[in-house]
């Protein structure tokens, strides 16, 4: 399934409006914010339709998965919007990923936890805002796609750690000149333990938010006490490239990827803007391979290019 979709329930005590555009949607929060009365109006509805006095606006079927049998319930939903709620512990088992990744239906998930085996974007990861009787979601960390906390560009870099270990890390660490330590984290998991294990001096840490929803609540505590650390969180490094021009026609795809990445394909953004940047480059001087950086993206041409984005001024000022 891809594209974006909006949904409207409602009784006539309260009504929610909101929209999803990814196949993976946290809803988080503490207790009385209405997520549980949420999941309930889906499941009085879809067992009893506008009889339960609730009406619900939507262009794919809703459902509400939950119980000890998810696995043989989720077998016979296609195409539909699931909901689980809260205190179903099968979301964070390897099995329910395993049948998120291949399924084609998108998924809103009520959680406190970080799901560790679900690549879901910091983007999508809502708590719900109430005004009257009216309800919507509202982004927890958007502002996280610029840099987080109070770190000062007067100061330099000190410190760069990378999630990727891959290309990634390949190119930041050629802009650092050695003008800053640049080091890998090797995988998402590891961030928080490299930034809790910093001390002193300026570091930032750059992660594919398209699938590190389930690190921010620990991260995001740690950036609040430690002044000196901060968080950069474009889509993926791949998006980074792409956004920034070298390659041509993908102008309206980054404008709107939700009506191209197909989660029966894409377990995660990170993974559809890779294979774009793969496909788009093939045959070409700029042949992308995550596994190991492509020289000619360290080209002053090519590396200016990327680093002119206003997103990267940061790194600019770190090597001057």
């Amino acid at each position: 399934m891809k594209g974006s979709f909006s949904i409207s329930v409602q009784n006539n005590t309260v009504k929610y409006a909101f929209s999803l555009k990814r196949n993976i949607t946290i809803i988080q929060g503490d207790s009385a914010t209405g997520k549980t009365t949420l999941v309930d109006l889906i499941r009085e509805y879809e067992q009893n339709g506008t009889d339960s006095g609730i009406s619900l606006s939507c262009e794919k079927k809703c459902r509400v998965l939950e119980g000890n049998d998810w696995n043989s319930h989720l077998s016979l939903l296609k195409n539909c919007i699931i909901f689980i709620d809260e205190g179903n512990r099968f979301v964070e088992s390897k099995e329910f990923a395993s049948e998120v990744k291949k399924s084609d239906n998108y998924f809103v998930i009520v959680t406190r936890e970080g799901l560790e085996n679900l690549p879901y974007s910091i983007e999508e990861i809502y708590g719900i805002h109430t005004s009257g009787k009216y309800s919507d979601l509202k982004q927890v960390y958007h502002e996280f796609y610029k840099i987080y906390g109070n770190f000062n560009l007067e100061n330099k870099i000190q410190k760069l750690i990378t999630e990727d270990s891959n290309s990634g890390f390949d190119f930041f660490n050629s802009v650092s000149q050695k003008k800053y330590i640049c080091e890998s984290a090797g995988c998402k998991s590891n961030i928080y333990k490299k930034l809790l294990e910093s001390g002193s001096e300026n570091v930032l840490a750059i992660v594919d938010g398209a699938a590190f929803g389930s690190q921010m609540n620990l991260v995001s505590e740690l950036l609040e006490k430690r002044k000196n650390l901060s968080l950069f969180v474009p889509e993926s490094f791949e998006w980074i490239i792409l956004k920034s021009g070298v390659v041509k026609d993908v102008e309206k795809i980054l404008e709107h990827p939700e009506d191209f990445a197909d989660s029966t394909e894409f377990f995660s953004w990170e993974q559809f803007f890779t294979k774009l940047l793969t496909e788009k480059t093939k045959g070409t001087y700029l042949k992308y391979s995550k596994q190991k950086l492509n020289p000619n993206y360290l080209s002053d041409s090519i590396k200016n290019k990327i680093l002119n984005l206003d997103l990267l001024a940061f790194l600019q000022n770190s090597v001057q």
